[in-house]
């Protein structure tokens, strides 16, 4: 008797994840004992701090207990100074610390949204806000940016015609993922007044807040003076603690209610990761900690430059500068950069080397866009971007 039993249609029909859904291909590649460089995704090469590592070695544990749903009180506190050392003036009745940023946006989208609602987010945007959207029943409403204006965000009134009786939040990635942009303080202000005049909240993904180069410094939204009741901060320190594993995140608001119903859905998973909080009070502790992560963010300008001289010399490329971040959307001269990158994982080989990017298609809602795009992540060594870009070359050559 054959089974009738079948998974959820909300399963079935959850988006895969575009920067991990050829992962496959690529253990395939290193199983035959093909090097694959991987700037698909953002994991940082570089070390984890070792006051982070030494708080969790140090820490004396014996019972690896449950940690209050909100976070450990001293971490709170540590956070607190580090939130004003960044000019961002926070309680601990404004924190809480979360599983990773991703489990703050979560709860960002469950807190500010009624299911059936609309989120206004620009598009390209960072995948996972799709996965966060299907789970809380909401849908995604894209603003289109343009890579001929380095994504910058359109006039007023073309974001305000998007608005509906639907809508309930507008969602920001400063600096962006996938893009590199840093807004502009007029677009940060263009935001500010669209979300008062139509009366929805502003969700600010700052994970990146650090990662800017140049003269550039992102504004965080916190700051805005006028919205605090309606302002809403995802944060990670995966990135700039090159800690992606320790799964430790923080959701900030000075609405109370906001908070409140946020803690509720903290009690719901219990408790935040012990371990990934011990190291960062452990770092947050230390006296010199923000030069450790300027010495990093130097780093990360270091390779985006080199990365941007190298893909510069290849034909048929069109790319901006990013700002900030660590990622950066490039049209390549390809009808389908998804068959492409699946082509560089299953049959180009270079000295035994391929490369993996991440197709740039699963950043965009709207169909069709983003098809000859491919999004690249600045995370490994100047050495080794150089050898993606050489790849790179060398594989648009071979398959056209």
């Amino acid at each position: 008797m054959s089974s009738r039993i079948k998974i959820s249609s909300r399963g079935s029909k959850f988006p895969e994840s575009p920067i991990r859904k050829l992962n496959p291909l690529a253990d395939r590649a290193k199983n035959q004992g093909t090097e694959v460089y991987h700037v698909n995704i953002g994991q940082p090469d570089i070390s984890t701090p070792e006051r982070f590592m030494r708080g969790i070695r140090e820490s004396n544990v014996e019972v690896l207990s449950y940690s209050p749903s909100k976070g450990i009180k001293n971490v709170l506190e540590s956070l607190v100074g580090y939130y004003g050392d960044q000019q961002i003036e926070l309680e601990i009745d404004d924190l809480m610390v979360t599983t990773g940023g991703s489990e703050a946006g979560l709860f960002a989208f469950y807190v500010a949204l009624e299911p059936g609602s609309e989120i206004l987010i620009p598009e390209p945007f960072y995948t996972n806000y799709r996965g966060f959207a299907r789970m809380t029943g909401v849908d995604i409403k894209p603003i289109p940016t343009r890579r001929e204006n380095n994504f910058a965000l359109p006039d007023k009134e073309i974001i305000a015609d998007l608005i509906s009786e639907d809508t309930g939040a507008l969602l920001l990635t400063n600096p962006s993922n996938p893009t590199g942009r840093v807004y502009t303080g007029r677009e940060i202000e263009l935001v500010k007044n669209i979300v008062l005049e139509h009366d929805l909240f502003f969700i600010s993904d700052e994970v990146y807040r650090e990662f800017s180069y140049g003269d550039t410094r992102p504004a965080s939204a916190l700051n805005l003076k006028g919205i605090e009741d309606r302002t809403i901060m995802i944060d990670s320190i995966s990135k700039r603690l090159s800690s992606c594993g320790a799964r430790i995140g923080t959701l900030a608001s000075r609405n109370e209610e906001v908070m409140n119903a946020a803690l509720k859905l903290g009690q719901s998973r219990l408790s935040p990761p012990t371990m990934g909080q011990l190291g960062l009070t452990s770092f947050l502790d230390s006296p010199d900690y923000s030069s450790e992560i300027e010495e990093m963010i130097d780093r990360y300008e270091e390779r985006r430059d080199v990365l941007l001289d190298e893909l510069g010399k290849i034909e048929g490329l069109k790319f901006g500068k990013p700002d900030g971040a660590f990622y950066l959307m490039v049209e390549l001269p390809v009808e389908d950069a998804e068959s492409f990158v699946r082509w560089m994982l299953t049959d180009f080989r270079d000295e035994g080397e391929t490369v993996m990017m991440a197709p740039g298609e699963g950043f965009y809602n709207t169909p069709g866009l983003g098809k000859d795009q491919v999004r690249l992540s600045y995370v490994l060594n100047k050495q080794d971007l150089a050898r993606v870009a050489d790849l790179l070359d060398k594989g648009l050559t071979r398959y056209r």
